[in-house]
C-alpha cells in the first residue's frame, strides 16, 4: 500500500516543484548564513591586526604622555559568533559583535555599532531558521490540505472505505508518506548546514534538529486535525492559510507592539543625554567637587590628592568617570526595561510554537537579546579592568615605555555554556503531542 501511496503522491508535478523550491531556498539560506559567518570572521581577523597597528602608531606619536595616549587608544572586546549563528542569525546582524573601547566614559561607547543599510534590515535575513519556521509550514499545508478531500471529491473515498479494513489506518498511511518527504527534506537541509557551516555534531546541533522536527510535527498534526472535519479542499486550504497568517504574522506583530507599549524605554535617549550633559558640565564645575565624587567611586586613588591648578589628567579622567556615574541610574533602568521585554516575550512564546522555536534557535545560536545584554555587561567589566590598570599609571605620570603593550591583544567574551538546552524541547513536545492526540480522537469519526 505504501508504494502505491508514494507513487500517487509523486505523480503531482506541483509536489515535485514544491520540494525543489524548498530545498533550493534552504540551500540559499545556508550559504547566506555562511556568508554572514565569513563576514564576522573577516572583521575579527582585521580588527586583531588593526589593534596592534593602532597601538603602535599612537605610542609612536604620544608615547611621552600616557594620559593623552589613552585618550586615543581603543581596546577590542569580541563576541565571537558560534557556527550555529549561520542557521539563526537573530539580532546579531544589528547588534555589535566587536566593541572598540576607550577608557573614557563608557555609556557613550557601549551601544555604538556599524552603519547598516536600512533596506537590508527591512527585508531581514533568509537564514535556515526562517525557512524552517515560515516556509516549511506552507509546504506542509500545500501537500496535506487535501489528504482526505481529494478522495471524497474524486469519488474514490467510498471505494477505499469498502476495500480497506480501517479508514483511519489508510489515512495515517497516506499521511506518513507525505510527512516522510517533509522530514526527509528537513533532515537533508540540516545535514547540509552541518557540513557547509562546519557545525560540531554536539548537543546544541541535536537540540536544533529536535526543535525543527517537533515544530514540523506540530504543523503536520494541525493539518491532520483539520482534515478530521471532512470539509472541502477549498475550505481546508483557506482555514490553514488563515491559521498560518495568524500564528506567523499577526500574533507576533501584535505581541511585539503590546510589549513595546507596556515597557517603553525613554531611557535609551535619556541615558545618552544624561551622560553627555554630566560630562560637559564638569568643565565648569568645581574641580574639588569632581575629584571628591571620583574618590567616592575609587577610594583607593584618594592619595593622589586634590590638585586645583590648571589641567591635570587626574581631573580629566575623573570627569569622564562622573559622566558614567551620573547616567548609571538611567542606564540600569534601560537595561531592566529591555530585560523585562525579553522575559515577557519568552513567557508568551511558550504558548505560540513559531515564536518559541525562533527564540529557542536564537538562544542556542547565541544570537538573541539575552546574549547581547550579557556581552554588554561583560564589556562593562572589560572597560573597568582597563581603567583600574591604567589609572595609577596615568596619575603617577608614567610614559608608554612603562607599559608592556604586547599584552593588549583582543579579548573574547567567554560564553556561559548551558548544559540544559535539551529542556528547550519540552514545550514543543507538549504542543506536538497534544495536537496529535486530539487529531487521532477526531480522526476516529471519519
Amino acid at each position: 500500500m505504501f508504494s502505491l501511496l508514494m507513487t500517487q503522491f509523486l505523480r503531482s508535478r506541483t509536489v515535485i516543484l514544491s520540494f525543489i523550491l524548498i530545498i533550493t531556498l534552504g540551500v540559499v539560506s545556508i550559504f547566506i548564513g555562511k556568508q554572514f559567518l565569513s563576514r564576522q570572521e573577516k572583521a575579527i581577523d582585521e580588527i586583531t591586526a588593526y589593534q596592534e597597528n593602532h597601538i603602535q602608531k599612537n605610542v609612536d606619536f604620544h608615547g611621552n604622555d600616557l594620559g593623552l595616549l589613552l585618550y586615543y587608544l581603543k581596546f577590542t572586546f569580541i563576541n565571537k559568533p558560534s557556527t550555529l549563528a549561520g542557521l539563526s542569525i537573530g539580532q546579531s546582524d544589528v547588534n555589535p559583535t566587536v566593541q572598540l573601547t576607550k577608557i573614557l566614559n563608557l555609556e557613550g561607547q557601549k551601544y555604538d555599532t556599524d552603519l547598516i543599510n536600512p533596506v537590508n534590515l527591512q527585508s531581514g535575513n533568509l537564514d535556515l531558521g526562517f525557512v524552517i519556521i515560515y516556509l516549511f509550514p506552507l509546504l506542509t499545508i500545500s501537500i496535506l490540505y487535501n489528504l482526505l478531500s481529494e478522495e471524497t471529491e474524486s469519488g474514490t473515498w467510498r471505494l477505499v472505505a469498502v476495500q480497506t479494513e480501517s479508514r483511519l489506518k489508510f489515512l495515517l498511511g497516506k499521511l506518513s508518506v507525505r510527512a516522510g518527504f517533509l522530514y526527509a527534506a528537513l533532515i537533508l537541509l540540516l545535514l547540509l548546514a552541518k557540513v557547509i557551516l562546519k557545525i560540531p555534531f554536539g548537543m546544541n546541533f541535536m537540540v536544533v534538529t529536535g526543535l525543527s522536527i517537533l515544530y514540523l510535527t506540530f504543523w503536520i498534526m494541525l493539518c491532520f486535525f483539520l482534515i478530521g472535519f471532512k470539509k472541502s479542499s477549498g475550505f481546508n486550504i483557506l482555514v490553514l492559510l488563515s491559521v498560518w497568517l495568524v500564528l506567523i504574522i499577526l500574533l507576533p506583530a501584535t505581541i511585539n507592539n503590546y510589549i513595546a507599549y507596556k515597557y517603553p524605554v525613554p531611557e535609551a535617549l535619556s541615558t545618552m543625554i544624561k551622560q553627555r550633559d554630566s560630562y560637559h558640565t564638569k568643565w565648569d564645575a568645581d574641580k574639588i567637587e569632581t575629584l571628591k565624587s571620583f574618590y567616592d567611586h575609587y577610594p583607593q586613588f584618594e592619595s593622589y590628592g586634590y590638585p586645583n591648578e590648571g589641567f591635570t589628567w587626574l581631573w580629566y579622567y575623573a570627569m569622564q568617570q562622573m559622566g558614567d556615574d551620573d547616567a548609571r541610574e538611567e542606564s540600569q533602568q534601560f537595561r531592566n526595561k529591555i530585560m523585562q521585554r525579553e522575559i515577557m516575550s519568552r513567557k508568551i512564546a511558550q504558548f505560540i510554537p513559531n515564536m518559541y522555536t525562533q527564540i529557542a534557535f536564537n538562544k542556542i545560536a547565541r544570537t538573541g537579546l539575552i546574549n547581547h545584554m550579557d556581552f554588554m555587561d561583560e564589556t562593562t567589566n572589560f572597560h573597568e579592568r582597563l581603567r583600574l590598570y591604567f589609572y595609577p599609571k596615568i596619575f603617577d605620570g608614567k610614559t608608554a615605555d612603562d607599559v608592556n603593550w604586547s599584552h593588549f591583544k583582543p579579548e573574547y567574551f567567554e560564553h556561559k555554556s548551558s548544559m540544559d538546552n535539551y529542556k528547550l524541547l519540552t514545550p514543543l513536545l507538549i504542543f506536538a503531542a497534544s495536537v496529535f492526540l486530539i487529531s487521532i480522537v477526531k480522526a476516529r469519526n471519519i
